[in-house]
């Protein structure tokens, strides 16, 4: 089965948000790549670009979730546009509960936490950087 390992950008903040993701999942990054660490004679770097992450991961369970800070000369991400969401399947409702007053924290609920009208418990929010995610629980699959 293939896995999805979502991939996200951002406007130079990128360090800040996966240390948040960190704070709340857990584990270490398994890569961090600045851009002072590609740059060279053939492919200079702006200095005020060198601290930027042009890669970080983070493994989260059996993925992995990825991301960047854009550089300036290809322009800024729209932090309020409609980006695809990341679900998360949780194994448990107290981790399901956990995850999203975590992920949620400082960002705005679109759909509290809840059981919903098709069996499961699930919430939809848009977290403190503009990411926006989905947590599911669903009963029947626990064991």
């Amino acid at each position: 089965m293939a896995l999805i390992n979502p991939h996200i950008n951002f406007n130079g903040n990128a360090e800040e948000a996966f240390n948040f993701y960190k704070s709340v999942f857990g584990g270490t990054f398994n890569k961090v790549v600045r851009f002072k660490d590609i740059s060279s004679e053939e492919y200079p770097i702006p200095e005020n670009e060198l601290e930027k992450i042009m890669h970080i991961a983070l493994p989260i369970g059996q993925n992995v979730l990825m991301g960047n800070d854009v550089p300036e000369i290809m322009g800024s991400v729209n932090e309020n546009e409609n980006r695809s969401k990341i679900s998360i399947s949780a194994e448990s409702h107290e981790e399901a509960e956990r995850l999203f007053d975590g992920l949620s924290a400082g960002g705005s609920v679109e759909m509290p936490f809840e059981k919903s009208d098709w069996g499961s418990y699930f919430g939809m929010f848009r977290d403190q950087y503009g990411i926006e995610w989905m947590v599911n629980f669903e009963p029947a699959s626990a064991s």
